[in-house]
């Protein structure tokens, strides 16, 4: 396995948690080599900024997909599961570590550490997709307890995909081909199975929930030719009852 991509020291996003977390952000149309990691990182501070002063499952309404998935422990769409649902009094913190992007910027991964209000701590792996104005909505949120927290990096790193290497032939013209339509009633089901990846192809995700409600995650990255697996998570099964 290579090393990370591109190093980003935390200071560089002092600007961002001081922006607003309406703040317009230029778009820059999604294609090979516009990955964008401040700007992936600027969405994640600004959903645990929400949480702080919206309420926690508001501000995981407001940041995620139509089609987002989260565990609790089973899996379930996101959307229905937060269909008001109360906030709690204080809401979990968690801070960004590192990140992976694809080379269009179309798909990115967060992973960090969290704290609750009782003294808990863990570990969270978010996956994001670029919306069609830019910005990114959440689609799969996962994450663990741990006995320890996670040790804070003194940079925040960030993995960008090697690019494909471009067609053969002249450009093609006109929009891209539509994808095929999902039924409605396939989409809002929290399969056992999932997975996606970004529009070119560079970043890919794949999870597995098991007996007990076990799971894995699996990130990969394109890396020159291939397709290097650059995370591999596995929470375990909860204690039988």
């Amino acid at each position: 396995m290579r090393p990370p991509g591109p190093v980003l020291a935390l200071a560089a996003f002092a600007a961002v948690l001081a922006a607003p977390a309406n703040a317009e952000r230029p778009h820059r149309r999604p294609g090979a080599g516009t990955a964008n990691p401040s700007a992936l990182v600027a969405a994640e501070i600004a959903f645990a900024r929400a949480a702080r002063e919206k309420g926690q499952w508001t501000a995981f309404r407001d940041f995620a997909d139509n089609e987002a998935v989260m565990f609790v422990p089973e899996p379930v769409m996101a959307k229905d599961w937060l269909k008001g649902r109360k906030d709690p009094p204080a809401p979990v913190q968690w801070q960004p570590y590192q990140v992976w992007i694809s080379c269009d910027g179309t798909l990115g991964v967060t992973k960090g550490a969290w704290q609750r209000p009782d003294g808990s701590v863990g570990y969270f792996t978010t996956i994001w997709r670029q919306q069609k104005k830019g910005d990114y909505r959440w689609v799969l949120d996962q994450g663990d307890i741990l006995t320890h927290p996670l040790d804070q990096p003194d940079m925040l790193s960030a993995a960008v995909a090697d690019c494909p290497a471009p067609r053969d032939g002249p450009p093609r013209d006109g929009p891209p081909p539509e994808k095929p339509r999902v039924p409605r009633e396939e989409r809002r089901q929290a399969g056992m199975d999932g997975s996606g990846q970004s529009d070119d192809g560079t970043l890919a995700f794949s999870y597995h929930v098991g007996a007990g409600n076990a799971r894995t995650l699996s990130i990969s990255l394109r890396k020159g030719d291939a397709m290097v697996e650059v995370l591999s998570l596995s929470v375990a099964a909860e204690p039988a009852g």
